[in-house]
């Protein structure tokens, strides 16, 4: 489903990857009312929290330009 490198959507500022003109991202976020840890459904797909609280998780796609960023997936 994605290709390498793997950007965490989390971090310390001015640590991790440089984004450079040219690559596009998946940003995917998920928010839980509770713990931030998953675990993964026994059909190998399917991430559910780990305290089996409620979550939703979100994507859209950013295409790093020259002088600005786009957002690939709004209307």
């Amino acid at each position: 489903m994605h290709e390498d490198p793997l950007i965490p959507n989390f971090g310390k500022k001015g640590e991790g990857m440089k984004l450079r003109e040219g690559m596009t991202l998946a940003l995917e976020p998920m928010v839980t009312m509770g713990t931030w840890k998953t675990r993964l459904g026994s059909n190998g797909w399917t991430v559910h929290t780990a305290d089996g609280s409620l979550s939703a998780h979100y994507e859209h796609t950013i295409a790093i330009r020259k002088s600005e960023t786009e957002i690939l997936t709004v209307l």
